[in-house]
């Protein structure tokens, strides 16, 4: 039997890209524009702020750095005063973020598409001895920093209202029973709470 073919290095790169795109915007599915934009941390992490954010991660990292800036100006401080690229004014609907970032991906693709993974590339906002790059590089830091962000979606949406899982239709889960859950949480509780009042040490002390 003939074995099927290996997908290429860029094939491989970008199906990931995609998919942690989809991952990312699932999290956003059937709140509604209160809950999107919740602050639910200390530093205010929101569902539709990190969608905001990987709209300005895509167009600067496969538009600027290539030499193919994307025709729109990104809406908000380009100098990032008020930490707004993480966070939605009252005025924009959400379903706008999302067609922004749609819009974003479209361009980002048409720049994977169209260009080889060595194409040199320059990120100006990194340090001078780490700016040359190439579209493997940039693949590579995108999906990475991508999938950090949709792992915080996970958090903040089981926070909003209890939803989990991995993607659309695979939640990857032991059980769905929430009894179950509640009882292992109260096991691991229990014992993390053992080490109340055996001092503040930290983890992974170097000796």
């Amino acid at each position: 039997m003939t074995p099927p073919p290996v997908a290429s290095a860029k094939t491989t790169l970008h199906r990931h890209l995609r998919g942690v795109r989809q991952d990312l915007e699932w999290k956003l599915e059937g709140l509604d524009e209160m809950h999107l934009r919740m602050p639910m941390t200390r530093t205010g992490t929101n569902l539709l702020g990190l969608v905001r954010h990987a709209s300005g991660v895509e167009a600067g990292y496969f538009g600027e750095v290539f030499d193919r800036p994307y025709s729109e100006p990104m809406p908000w401080d380009p100098e990032y005063a008020d930490n707004d690229d993480f966070w939605t004014p009252a005025d924009v609907p959400a379903h706008e973020v999302l067609a922004l970032y749609h819009r974003v991906q479209k361009h980002a693709d048409a720049t994977i598409a169209d260009l080889p993974l060595d194409e040199p590339g320059l990120v100006p906002w990194w340090s001078a001895e780490r700016q040359r790059v190439t579209l493997h590089q940039i693949l590579v830091h995108v999906i990475t920093d991508l999938a950090r962000h949709a792992g915080h979606a996970d958090v903040v949406r089981e926070a909003i209202d209890g939803r989990v899982g991995l993607s659309e239709g695979n939640d990857n889960l032991l059980t769905d029973d929430e009894q179950w859950w509640a009882d292992y949480r109260n096991r691991l509780t229990g014992i993390a709470e053992c080490f109340r009042d055996r001092g503040a040490g930290s983890a992974g002390g170097g000796r």
